[in-house]
């Protein structure tokens, strides 16, 4: 099909179904364009059949049907032309000639093709005005001209017929093309636009759920520790609380304390929820490579590495045998590297005053050239106290694990031979930056 495109140059197609054509106005052109066209040619199938000598209506009916060929000059340009030519020596068509010129050239027709054809119509119009003129001027015997009369008016005339409607197809057809380029160009850009807002919709839906996650995973931190450390005073209250009735007054003062502590440090985590800026809203403004990272950085405020001495003075003052050993020259580190080496230390006591209540623990910190290491290991417990009943939701060492790789770090938790249980993480110095 080398249908022309006219049909496209609107925003889309009203009506399909019409064979070839795509719009109503379409149709009405073209049928109105045919029936004045071959009513044209019938009435000069009148004279044709006069200087030829054949019946009056079979040239009627031949320059009817000849005319009414420009409907399906959308469909077949070619054969429009084509036959506009074959009646060229008639003196018929000229509707059907300039029309199927223009249409020959704003269709996709090779361009090899348009020239030929254009230059056949050119060659005939230029000879059948050739020989009338020269019929005309034979028959005058007061008109004289000179013998550049004839050819020059005849060219003139065969240039003025076909190049014209040739010259305004080519402008019409490379104004089509570039609309359809830029609409193809635009709807280019409407699907990338599309795919970027579908990706930031994605980035935004990650980055809440990963705020969720890491609220959940502060709140786990900060309620964990200090709830079980009461538990545990609690426990060692209750015990004790017949026997000596000092340290039963000391073990309730500790038991006050923690929860002073842990009030204090939610009252401080839910300010910052209710005041500070969502890490949901700093993790969409990054780009998706760094997204990671980012997440897993903690906010500035949290506790410190060197903040670990207190926290195992905690659990002593519960009743936990522990020794703290530090090796290296202690430096400051980033915060979030800072918080996450202080969130594993506390979860991993936690742990053992909830499983392995009674049992010898030892925290161990060493400081390296570009790294810090901790390590929690405690050993079996007494069969009497190897749980101390405080509900557990498995979520420790996931958090902790979640935490040391979102910076780049290594970690391994497992049981050790002597019937214990070791959990060791190791972070970079840079934090998130240099993993």
């Amino acid at each position: 099909m080398t249908a022309t495109g006219e049909d496209r140059e609107a925003a889309g197609p009203t009506t399909r179904g019409y064979w070839w054509w795509e719009r109503r106005r379409s149709v009405a052109l073209d049928v109105g364009l045919a029936l004045f066209s071959a009513l044209e040619c019938g009435l000069e199938g009148v004279e044709f059949a006069g200087d030829t000598g054949l019946p009056v209506p079979l040239g009627v009916v031949f320059g009817f049907f000849a005319g009414a060929v420009l409907l399906v000059r959308r469909r077949w340009p070619i054969a429009v032309v084509l036959v506009s030519v074959a009646t060229t020596p008639a003196e018929m068509g000229f509707l059907m000639g300039l029309v199927g010129l223009y249409t020959l050239a704003a269709s996709d027709v090779p361009r090899r093709i348009t020239v030929v054809l254009m230059s056949m119509s050119l060659v005939g119009t230029f000879i059948v005005t050739y020989v009338r003129l020269r019929q005309g001027v034979s028959a005058s015997a007061d008109f004289g001209p000179g013998d550049w009369y004839v050819p020059m008016l005849s060219l003139f005339m065969a240039v003025g017929l076909a190049a014209p409607p040739v010259l305004f197809g080519l402008y019409i057809g490379a104004r089509r093309r570039l609309m359809e380029s830029l609409r193809e160009r635009a709807d280019s850009l409407e699907r990338e636009l599309s795919l970027l807002a579908d990706r930031a919709e994605e980035r935004a839906e990650w980055a809440r759920t990963e705020e969720r996650t890491r609220i959940a995973r502060e709140m786990h931190d900060v309620v964990a520790h200090r709830v079980s450390l009461m538990v545990v005073h609690a426990a060692a209250l209750q015990a004790v609380a017949p026997k000596d009735p000092a340290k039963a007054v000391r073990n309730a003062a500790l038991v006050g304390d923690m929860g002073r502590q842990a009030l204090t440090e939610l009252r401080e985590m839910l300010g910052v929820l209710r005041t500070g800026e969502p890490m949901a809203a700093r993790v969409t403004k990054v780009p998706l490579a760094s997204v990671g990272r980012v997440a897993a950085a903690a906010p500035e405020d949290g506790p410190r590495l060197h903040e670990v001495e207190t926290l195992v003075g905690e659990s002593r003052a519960a009743g936990m045998t522990v020794e703290l050993s530090v090796e290296g020259e202690t430096r400051p580190y980033p915060p979030e590297v800072e918080q996450t080496a202080y969130r594993v230390v506390q979860e991993a006591l936690t742990n053992v005053h909830k499983h392995a209540a009674g049992a010898k623990t030892w925290v161990r910190l060493a400081h390296r050239g570009a790294e810090v290491a901790m390590q929690v290991e405690n050993g079996p417990s007494d069969s009497g106290t190897a749980d101390a009943g405080l509900p557990s939701g498995g979520n420790g060492l996931v958090g902790m694990r979640e935490r040391v790789l979102g910076l780049g770090g290594v970690f391994v938790s497992g049981p050790t031979d002597a019937g214990g249980f070791r959990v060791s993480a190791v972070l970079p110095d840079a934090g998130g930056a240099g993993a």
